[in-house]
């Protein structure tokens, strides 16, 4: 696992409080490799997701720090979203 995918693990899995999601969401870190997050919490790996978010590794840092709104990284064209649109919606405000 790249150390990228893994701190990405670790944020989400942080900002879920232990929990996890109803549904599948994916994140393609672009250079890196993939998280999967489900109601097991978060994980690195690639799956049928309902929802698939696509950005590079400085923009998912910056949404999990806090420093960049994941609605705001969607508006810019730093983050594109393929699927369930409501899911983004709900997992944009885990994140936020």
């Amino acid at each position: 696992m790249s150390d990228v995918v893994a701190q990405a693990v670790a944020a989400m899995n942080e900002k879920l409080g232990g929990g996890g999601i109803d549904g599948i969401a994916q994140f393609n870190i672009e250079g890196e490799g993939s998280m999967v997050v489900d109601s097991d919490g978060a994980r690195e790996g690639e799956a049928d997701a309902d929802v698939t978010f696509n950005a590079d590794a400085d923009t998912y840092r910056e949404i999990f720090d806090g420093s960049l709104n994941p609605t705001s990284a969607f508006m810019s064209g730093r983050l594109s979203i393929d699927g369930d649109m409501g899911m983004a919606m709900k997992l944009a405000a885990t994140l936020a």
